[in-house]
């Protein structure tokens, strides 16, 4: 799909997402690049978090904001929206505008003065409360503009607030269409080691004996692991295992970090490395003439994080650590199949086995479970009533793309392929778990966001001793449809009534409808009409209010999304007094 295509295809997901009169187009552009950033491991499970206020003189901006569950690493995200339907570039000018209002805010909020300034009430005054609060002890912060428009520039440089390094970037829609369509979010990087470290590294490169992949062995000096976490941050861990790690003084952390200090030559001999996979590999001469690994594209850390991660903050902590003397061991895989699907489970395969003796997280590396694998059958061969459309089931990344490339191969196919299978009904099996556990009366878990979401979710269908539940049917696929379409038209309509915490209501309301009505919905009706009647969209709307207002009522002064963690926040829910449903809602039996 070319980039003007792809423009296209973000204004009409984000038109149909909006509700008729909607003035937040740029809430749902935000919420899209957000939630597209979190799926590939760019950033936390994201909040969108809308506000514009002067300050003095000052102008302040702010759409959004991610945070690590340690609270020792931030997001923020400010958009620069304007609906364009062609490529426009955007002044640097402007972009920077927008960086530099975002910055006064977090700057205030640091400073304390940003909280006092807002309604006690405001979504915005419980995050400026909490960045306060945790400011002196995050370890890293960047800021994000995200824009429809065409950046010139995507990065500028490193700026100091309160003591503390702020990176900033820039999501255009060049950059967004840059990750669809290659489907990995580890496209961007290319790490040329001549230029890192001095040298090609020097390696022992092993030709695969298939067409799988080839792989080579090497070690990393410490400070070009470092400055590669530096320059990309948390998309250079692990492509299937999205964790974003801190290294508080703990466990692992801990002997990594004291490793470091006290005997950073023995390093290697005591640590046990990193497995890396990549897209391509070049080889060139060393200092000595041996052969190196001289430029990587597509790097990425599928196991090491914790070490990775641990140099990184260890050097922060104590600048004079000496990284010169310290060397990693790398395993180096290199890709060679070009069937993305099975390129996908086998680096879920390298991870999970890589990462065999650590906790690892599920939602990647259960695409080859027997439940996904039938639920993507079910996908490509249940028709919607017409007999032409069809949903959707992602269960390795990027299929959908791989899809539509290798099936519209001319104009009039793609066309045709889209109108069959639009990308609105595209399921990816993280949205999954959030629609069933939240009509399973979870709300709590799906808000913990979409990785431990997913954890909970895999565990709650697993069979006795830990085998594999029956598959679902025919009917039971049309029911996981009809949850989605009530989850989907949910958020659709809630986006537009609250400022703040829409995903946290969306969760919440859903849960509340299927303990209210859950046994008396008919879902096949659902399915067959394709849509949600108005009269149970009326009664969604209904209870999100008075929804929204428990949440908040119940909160204490906590943030909305901490708080929809809690168990305790579930019970007070479901224990709050709601209106009775109305007579007339044709779901209903």
């Amino acid at each position: 799909m070319q980039l003007i295509e792809f423009l296209h295809e973000t204004q009409a997901e984000v038109r149909a997402q909006m509700s008729d009169g909607s003035p937040f187009a740029e809430m749902v552009f935000s919420d899209i690049v957000m939630q597209h950033m979190a799926e590939i491991g760019m950033t936390f499970e994201p909040v969108v978090c809308h506000y514009k206020g002067q300050f003095g003189a000052a102008t302040l901006r702010l759409s959004g904001y991610a945070m690590s569950d340690d609270a020792d690493q931030l997001d923020l995200f400010v958009s620069l929206y304007d609906g364009v339907d062609t490529l426009t570039p955007v002044p640097d000018a402007v972009t920077k505008t927008a960086v530099e209002q975002c910055l006064r805010f977090l700057s205030l909020c640091a400073q304390g003065k940003m909280a006092s300034k807002l309604d006690e009430s405001s979504d915005v005054r419980s995050l400026a409360n909490s960045l306060q609060e945790i400011y002196n002890g995050l370890e890293q912060i960047r800021v994000f503009v995200l824009t429809d428009k065409v950046a010139k520039a995507k990065s500028f440089k490193t700026r100091e607030i309160g003591g503390k390094s702020v990176r900033l970037e820039v999501m255009d829609i060049e950059r967004l269409h840059r990750h669809w369509s290659e489907g990995k979010p580890r496209d961007e990087l290319h790490v040329d080691f001549a230029e890192v470290s001095g040298s090609p590294l020097p390696c022992v490169f092993v030709p695969g004996d298939n067409d799988d992949y080839d792989y080579a062995l090497t070690a990393i000096p410490g400070e070009a692991l470092r400055f590669l976490y530096e320059k990309f941050g948390a998309r250079l861990l692990e492509a299937n295992v999205r964790s974003f790690l801190s290294v508080k003084g703990k466990g692992v952390n801990a002997g990594i970090q004291s490793t470091l200090r006290n005997a950073p030559g023995r390093f290697m001999a005591y640590n046990n490395g990193i497995v890396i996979v990549a897209d391509e590999l070049r080889l060139g001469k060393t200092l000595d003439g041996s052969t190196g690994v001289a430029w990587l594209k597509g790097m990425q850390i599928v196991n090491g994080g914790q070490t990775t991660a641990s140099v990184y903050f260890a050097k922060k902590k104590f600048p004079d650590l000496d990284l010169d003397r310290v060397r990693v061991a790398a395993k180096i895989i290199i890709m060679r199949t070009q069937d993305s699907v099975k390129e996908e489970a086998l680096i879920s395969d390298i991870s999970r086995f890589a990462n065999s003796q650590n906790a690892v997280r599920q939602s990647d590396l259960s695409a080859n479970k027997p439940f996904h694998v039938e639920v993507e059958k079910l996908s490509l061969s249940v028709y919607c009533p017409d007999g032409v459309g069809r949903w959707f089931y992602e269960r390795a990344a990027g299929s959908y793309n791989t899809l539509l490339s290798r099936e519209g191969t001319t104009p009039a196919k793609l066309r045709a392929l889209k109108e069959a299978i639009p990308p609105a009904r595209r399921i990816t099996k993280t949205d999954l778990a959030k629609y069933i556990n939240a009509w399973d009366k979870l709300p709590d878990i799906v808000s913990l966001g979409s990785q431990k979401n997913f954890d909970k979710f895999m565990s709650s269908i697993a069979g006795p001793g830990g085998s594999e539940a029956p598959l679902p049917s025919v009917a039971e696929f049309k029911a996981m449809v009809a949850k989605a379409r009530i989850f989907r038209d949910t958020q659709k309509l809630v986006r537009p009534m609250f400022q703040a915490f829409q995903a946290n209501v969306a969760a919440y309301v859903v849960a509340v409808l299927a303990d209210k009505l859950g046994d008396r919905i008919n879902l096949d009706r659902i399915w067959t009409r394709q849509s949600v009647s108005p009269e149970l969209m009326a009664q969604i709307a209904t209870w999100a209010k008075e929804v929204n207002e428990v949440l908040h009522r119940t909160a204490g002064g906590r943030m909305i999304s901490e708080w929809a963690k809690k168990p305790e926040c579930r019970i007070a829910v479901f224990g709050a007094t709601y209106s009775q449903p109305a007579k007339d809602i044709p779901e209903v039996r």
